[in-house]
């Protein structure tokens, strides 16, 4: 890679605390940028030398290579992020990425569980031992808080307040806010916190694997789609779905957009109006399945 695209991950690991996971991906697609413009020699491979209609066609590029829209749009994204650097150290003299469309994204609503079946999964998972009183803890928090799951993995016994049952969630760019999370979900977490066993004496993660380190986000996936199969709930759930149950059944029972953005942790309203999609659809087909002149 080009030596500013390398001071550029410097600059999002030491002074924005870019997690990993973002790391990871802008590396990835600051590699494969300089590997397109490293297959056209004649026109030169310097990123700093790039012009808006070169920008076009690795766009294009990239829609020729068969990445989904929404791949795209994160690849071009990172780009937008590295030529504002270069822009405001003074490394560029413009920049080329403010030419630059994002493909169309094809309407995508979330996967949901009803609240029945959401019910039907919580209570499914036993508590008569260790792990048990974890994945029940986990979900109903999940569920209860409508977290991320990279937020819930991240989560250590300080960020508990059982007395008002709330946690506070480190989101999306370090942003932190409180989240209450219901009263089972405090109760489940009252039980399983004598019981959790840290490997390693002082360590505050709250939700342990069963080698008494901090769980990831991987694992919890795998150990929800386990409960899910032994309740016959098997259609590509994720701990995602759990989140996008949360606020769907907020806004069926009255809850304003506004509320459900806060408690989601969106900074854009917009990101949150795709609830109202789900919502009216879901009204349409209670309307299709009982009106008689439907």
């Amino acid at each position: 890679m080009h030596e500013s695209m390398g001071g550029f991950l410097d600059y999002l690991t030491k002074e924005r605390n870019s997690s990993p996971h973002t790391i990871r991906n802008y590396t990835e697609d600051l590699r494969l940028y300089q590997s397109f413009l490293d297959e056209s020699p004649d026109e030169g491979n310097d990123p700093l030398a790039v012009d808006p209609k070169r920008l076009r066609r690795y766009s294009a590029w990239l829609s020729g290579a068969g990445y989904r829209p929404s791949t795209i749009a994160r690849r071009l994204a990172s780009l937008r992020s590295y030529y504002r650097y270069l822009r405001r150290r003074g490394l560029a003299d413009s920049d080329p990425s403010t030419a630059l469309r994002n493909p169309k994204q094809p309407k995508r609503l979330p996967r949901l569980l009803r609240v029945d079946e959401v019910l039907k999964l919580l209570d499914s998972v036993g508590m008569d031992t260790a792990p048990g009183l974890r994945d029940r803890a986990m979900f109903e928090t999940l569920y209860g808080g409508g977290l991320r799951v990279s937020e819930l993995v991240a989560l250590n016994l300080d960020d508990l307040d059982q007395e008002q049952r709330m946690v506070r969630v480190r989101g999306k760019g370090r942003r932190e806010r409180l989240c209450p999370i219901g009263g089972m979900a405090a109760q489940c977490l009252e039980w399983w916190i004598p019981v959790r066993k840290p490997r390693l004496a002082g360590d505050r993660a709250l939700f342990l694997n069963q080698r008494g380190s901090r769980l990831t986000s991987r694992s919890v996936g795998r150990l929800l789609e386990g409960h899910l199969a032994r309740v016959g709930l098997v259609h590509s759930a994720s701990p995602h779905t759990l989140r996008h149950s949360f606020a769907t059944h907020l806004l069926d029972r009255g809850a304003d957009l506004r509320s459900v953005q806060e408690l989601l942790g969106h900074r854009k309203l917009t990101t949150t109006q795709i609830y109202t999609h789900v919502t009216q659809e879901r009204l349409l087909d209670i309307y299709q399945g009982a009106h008689p002149r439907a």
